[in-house]
């Protein structure tokens, strides 16, 4: 006698007398090999309940279950039982943005972000890639870890933009027609500002508090010039002593969120060897992907016995600035800065780290300051490091949504905690025929301290000021020790 079919439960599968039906394994390799695969415990922690559903970036978009948290765990476990790494597989796993929404919104505490992670290190090591992904992804790391060659980029940038050809390309659409990738690239360009480097030490204002390194990072080093500046500036003015390696280079960020666990090591080792030189009590960041990225040295080294010890005391002394100044308290004189301003929390930041309250504090103790909320602030602006470069009309749908969110605040000023979001919304809003300032919240909170307006201050972001190498703060010195 057979089996009456029975119903299919959403959390367990399908019930019969004897449980749940065995199910039969693919033939091929098994997707996962035994250096590190994503846990099964942490796996088996999902009980499909479908709080991540709403707060997921691409399920919001496609509505397809397997391009939901809950959908690729699910395809975590299936390859956890021996089934091969497809194409299809992949796919999904590519799509996630990392933007660790889920992660907030899970009731169970779903470690999503570490399966995630564990995953694309398989995917890198075991799945080949077709030749246009596999260039696409090795020229993209060929670069963007490295400040020397993001610097080489500058002088042709600029030349692309002063010529007019810029202008020429972007009314042709003619990248739009040739390569989606092309013309991610060449919207998201940033601008070319004056960089020159930052002084080795900067030193507190009156008492000081707190002896901290500051990364200064790669594309933020290249391109945000101002910020780094600014942070600088801010930390000194609020009684750190400012270090500021000059060995330093990437943490290795985009490298660990993108499977790249060998690359990602190298680049953390040199990080840890650097600000452990300087003696320094905290390592200060001040773009969320490479402090989300940081605090996690220690799982990321976990397996090398040199390393994983101090790579744990390392974590525990990174602060996002925005953290940094919370837990020190003001006080610097805060002078009015009469601006609306809609934040934007960088998933790096507010769910990777956990960190919402503390810049919004920042921001509202500026007298004068309108803060304004964005509507759905969970879902993700769609840069997610270089997923905008790697996804781009995923990204792009995204991007849209956000700036018309922005710009419906109606807000003089967007400001937010990372580079690539302020790349990505810049051009979403260029895109819908919209126009606003975009700011670092530490620059806005170095305008306030330095008693500048809002009309110096936005005009500051055009011009891309930058901390003198002769340790001077704008237009005030901070004394040496």
């Amino acid at each position: 006698m057979t089996d009456t079919p029975q119903p299919v439960d959403a959390t367990r599968g399908t019930r019969g007398d004897h449980g749940p039906h065995e199910v039969s394994v693919a033939a091929g390799r098994p997707a996962f090999d035994d250096h590190r695969p994503p846990s099964a415990e942490l796996a088996a922690d999902c009980v499909h309940c479908g709080f991540c559903l709403p707060t997921c970036p691409t399920y919001v978009l496609w509505g397809e279950e397997m391009d939901s948290p809950r959908g690729r765990i699910y395809l975590m476990q299936a390859g956890l039982d021996g089934e091969p790494m497809t194409d299809s597989m992949v796919g999904h796993i590519d799509a996630c943005l990392g933007c660790m929404a889920c992660v907030t919104a899970c009731p169970s505490g779903v470690q999503y972000d570490r399966l995630i992670e564990a995953t694309r290190a398989q995917v890198e090591r075991r799945h080949r890639r077709g030749l246009t992904d596999r260039l696409l992804r090795e020229a993209i790391f060929a670069v963007f870890p490295y400040p020397r060659r993001l610097r080489a980029l500058r002088a042709p940038l600029s030349a692309y933009r002063r010529s007019g050809l810029q202008r020429l390309v972007q009314r042709s659409g003619v990248l739009d027609r040739i390569s989606p990738t092309l013309a991610a690239m060449e919207a998201l360009a940033p601008p070319v500002r004056p960089a020159p480097p930052l002084p080795e030490r900067v030193a507190a204002r009156g008492e000081r508090r707190a002896v901290v390194g500051m990364l200064t990072g790669c594309v933020q080093r290249e391109f945000f010039p101002r910020v780094n500046a600014a942070t600088a500036r801010v930390l000194a003015m609020e009684g750190c002593d400012v270090v500021i390696p000059q060995g330093q280079g990437c943490c290795g960020a985009l490298s660990v969120h993108n499977g790249r666990e060998a690359e990602a090591q190298a680049f953390a080792r040199r990080t840890i060897d650097v600000f452990e030189a300087a003696g320094v009590e905290h390592v200060v960041v001040n773009a969320a992907g490479c402090g989300s990225s940081m605090k996690e040295y220690a799982d990321l080294l976990a397996d090398d016995p040199a390393y994983a010890e101090r790579a744990r005391r390392f974590a525990e002394g990174v602060r996002d600035v925005s953290e940094l100044l919370a837990e020190l308290g003001p006080v610097a004189v805060r002078h009015p800065v009469r601006v609306a301003v809609a934040y934007h929390d960088a998933c790096h930041l507010g769910h990777a780290q956990g960190i919402r309250r503390a810049p919004r504090d920042l921001l509202a103790s500026v007298p004068g300051l309108e803060l304004r909320e964005i509507a759905d602030p969970d879902i993700c602006c769609g840069s997610a490091g270089v997923y905008n470069l790697l996804n781009p009309v995923a990204a792009g749908e995204l991007g849209d949504h956000k700036a018309r969110a922005v710009l419906a605040t109606g807000a003089d000023l967007l400001v937010t905690a990372n580079p690539g979001c302020l790349l990505q919304v810049a051009a979403s809003v260029a895109r819908q025929g919209g126009r606003i300032e975009l700011a670092h919240t530490v620059e806005v909170l170095d305008a306030s301290l330095r008693g500048r307006s809002a009309t110096q201050l936005t005009r500051g972001l055009a011009l891309a000021p930058s901390l003198p190498a002769d340790g001077t703060v704008g237009d005030t010195t901070i004394g040496k020790r």
